[in-house]
């Protein structure tokens, strides 16, 4: 099983920017897609961004492009969220995962919320003035 620390979250004004980071470890073969999803309280888990192991190919969900980029380091198993021009409907706690096969796509991967194994604690991002 893989297990995921998170970190990088706090509290921010609006406007205001925050680079998350999360480490994977526990699997022997390199990992495929990574990303990044966040709950917000009484709100199911959503889908944030996912990059593939090359980086080559990214995705984010609309509400967040143009201000979130993702990137990883493969060498250190750890995938990054910076995080710009921040807004209180951004808060929430982020979590990062792994595809589970180095063959899903980003898009089978954005909509795997209820599939992953094990998640990690997650990191609190609180957007407020």
């Amino acid at each position: 099983q893989v297990q995921f620390v998170e970190s990088g979250g706090g509290l921010v004004q609006p406007g205001g920017s925050l680079r998350l980071s999360c480490a994977a470890s526990g699997r022997t073969r390199s990992y495929g897609t990574m990303g990044w999803f966040r709950q917000a309280p009484g709100k199911e888990r959503e889908f944030v961004a996912a990059i593939s192991r090359t980086g080559d190919s990214i995705l984010y969900t609309d509400s967040v492009k143009g201000r979130f980029t993702i990137s990883r380091d493969n060498a250190k198993n750890t995938v990054y969220l910076q995080m710009n021009s921040l807004k209180p409907a951004d808060a929430a706690v982020y979590y990062c995962n792994v595809a589970p096969n180095p063959f899903t796509s980003l898009q089978i991967f954005s909509t795997m919320t209820a599939n992953f194994d094990s998640w990690g604690r997650g990191t609190q991002v609180t957007v407020s003035s």
